[in-house]
This record gives C-alpha cells, sequence and structure tokens, in this order.
C-alpha cells in the first residue's frame, strides 16, 4: 500500500513513534489521524464504529484501525494487552449533552462521565504502565474551553467532564514527571464537526443554530478539526519535550 502523504522532504515530526488515538472516526479524532500519519508516525485509530477507521487505514499506510467503545473498560484493558507499549496516548472521543442541571438526568450525566471522563482514566491506567517500564511516555487530552476555562450556556455535565479532564491530565503531569511521562491537554472552542452539525440540525433550524454559533465567535468564524490537529502533532513530537502539565485554548479568542 502506497501511503498518499510519503512524498515528504523531511523527516515526520512524530516518525518512529507509535500512537493511539480514540475517537479517530470524524471531526477533531480523525484529523488528528490524518495530520500524525502524514508525519511518519504509526497510528493505531480507534473508534466504536469501525467503517470509518478502516477507511482511515485504507487511505494511509501507517494506520491501523481498531474497534473500540471507550464507555467499556474491559475493551480498553483487552486492546491495549493486544498492541503493546505505545508511545502517545491522545484521547479525542467525547460526548455532548445539551442542557442545564434540570434537564439532565441521572442517565445523561453517568454516559457523559462515561465518555469524556471515565474513558480517560481507563485508557490512561491501562497505558501508563507500558510507558512507565520503557521511561518515556505522552499523553494528550482533548478537553474544552466549556468548562474548565469558561461557562457555556446548556453544557452543565459536559462542562462537569471536560473540567474533571484537566484534572486529571495536570495530576498525570506532576505524578509521573520524574518517570519520563508528559501530559498535556488541549481546550478547543466551537469546532466545525459531524457532531456540531448534528447538534445544529436537532434544534429544528439548523441554518439559524450555525449562525447562533458563528456570531458568539470572536473572530467570526468556527475553527477547523485540522488546527486542533496541528497542536496535537506538535504536543505528540519531540517539539514539546519541555512542555508538561500545559492547558492549551484554541478557541478563536472565546478567552479574551
Amino acid at each position: 500500500m502506497t501511503d498518499s502523504n510519503d512524498q515528504v522532504t523531511r523527516p515526520g515530526r512524530v516518525a518512529g513513534k507509535t500512537i493511539l488515538v480514540t475517537g479517530a472516526g470524524q471531526g477533531i479524532g480523525r484529523a488528528v489521524v490524518e495530520q500524525l500519519a502524514a508525519e511518519g508516525g504509526r497510528v493505531i485509530a480507534t473508534s466504536r464504529t469501525l467503517a470509518p477507521v478502516d477507511a482511515l487505514a485504507e487511505q494511509f499506510a501507517r494506520v491501523e484501525s481498531h474497534q473500540l467503545d471507550v464507555a467499556d473498560d474491559q475493551a480498553i484493558a483487552a486492546l491495549a494487552a493486544r498492541i503493546g507499549p505505545i508511545d502517545v496516548l491522545a484521547n479525542v472521543a467525547g460526548y455532548v449533552h445539551d442542557g442545564t442541571i434540570l434537564d439532565t438526568e441521572p442517565d445523561d450525566w453517568e454516559r457523559s462521565f462515561d465518555i469524556n471522563a471515565r474513558a480517560v482514566y481507563a485508557t490512561c491506567r491501562a497505558f501508563l504502565p507500558g510507558m512507565l517500564e520503557r521511561g518515556s511516555g505522552n499523553i494528550l487530552n482533548i478537553a474544552s474551553v466549556a468548562g474548565p476555562l469558561k461557562g457555556v450556556p446548556r453544557r452543565f455535565a459536559y462542562s462537569a467532564t471536560k473540567a474533571a479532564v484537566v484534572g486529571m491530565t495536570r495530576s498525570l503531569a506532576m505524578d509521573f514527571i520524574r518517570d519520563g511521562i508528559r501530559a498535556n491537554v488541549i481546550c478547543p472552542g466551537t469546532v466545525e464537526s459531524p457532531s456540531l452539525v448534528d447538534r445544529m440540525h436537532a434544534t429544528g433550524d439548523a441554518q439559524a443554530a450555525r449562525e447562533a454559533f458563528i456570531n458568539r465567535q470572536p473572530m467570526g468564524r468556527l475553527g477547523r478539526p485540522e488546527e486542533i490537529a496541528a497542536l496535537a502533532v506538535h504536543l505528540s513530537s519531540d517539539e514539546s519535550a519541555y512542555t508538561t502539565g500545559a492547558v492549551y485554548a484554541v478557541d478563536g479568542g472565546a478567552m479574551l
């Protein structure tokens, strides 16, 4: 198989690294896989639905696909045992619940934490021992500006989970800083993605919803998945070897 991005004139920034990406089937996760593969990484692309990551594996010789439900602790442990040690763990999978606390039923709360927070706990717990054994490892978690950095309307459960992700990332960075482990977190603003489009349509007036999302962005536009992925590549590479415990807002000025 020929990789469509093999025609490069410089060594890839993540060449020689094995990187596992969750939520790789669409949006930010897919863009992260594409850019990491283009930069020479061996990328293990995972998704609850296999077809989208199979398509990535067909496109890129350095991508392999695995089905993974990040809400299933046993499936995560089994995958870690099957593929062995990795250099970088990129937790991208996520779920957005819409509503205030009064709209958030216990099942909504639990699902939000299972996918957004418990999955980060479970994947880190599964893959960290292999990193520690080798004396090096890199964890990259995707959170959000909602929760850790600002309040956002109708994102009660989502904000709580993403604040938890930031807390876990900083704790990992501190606990294992002398063991060769780095951990950083990216907090995107509103990014164009299939899940965002679905939420727009769910309002009953997708065009009005899109305009509302855009109007509240200081830059006057939505973010693009590849803009988040570009930072993910940097943090996955040795360019960022002196960076750990950092929280990066990529939000088009939302925090100004």
